[in-house]
Parts: C-alpha cells; structure tokens; sequence
C-alpha cells in the first residue's frame, strides 16, 4: 500500500473501459485495461480473464457492471 503507482497499475489492471456484460466476450478474444495490458478471454470451462476464474457474472453498478474474479490479477 506504501508504493501507490504500483498499487494504481494493479486496481486500474481490473477495470477495462465500456460497459461489457458477460455474453459480450463470449466472442472476445481479449480485453485491455485501463492499465494498458491485456488479458485473454477464454469461455472454455467457465469464464476466464487471464488468470482469474468468474465467479460471479453482471453484478449491476452505477457506474458500469461487475465481474466478480477468484484472484487478483498483477500486470
């Protein structure tokens, strides 16, 4: 928590742009960050982004949607 820019490149490696509920990446190869890297989408068993299961899908914010993931995600 001391290493804010560090702590910045990792909440900001959670959040992408738009408002994309979970039948938008069926068909998406990947998604990019606002921390600028990007994070493969895989539908094979489940929901994956890059490392992170979905355990929860479309949990309605009021400024976007909600995907929860069982992992945090480093860039």
């Amino acid at each position: 928590l001391a290493d804010r820019a560090a702590l910045a490149n990792v909440l900001t490696h959670h959040v992408v742009a738009g408002r994309f509920v979970a039948a938008d990446v069926v068909g998406m190869p990947s998604v990019t960050t606002l921390q600028g890297g990007a994070l493969p989408v895989s539908t094979a068993d489940g929901v994956r982004i890059g490392a992170a299961n979905v355990v929860t899908a479309d949990v309605p914010a009021s400024n976007g949607v909600i995907h929860v993931i069982d992992t945090v995600l480093v860039p």
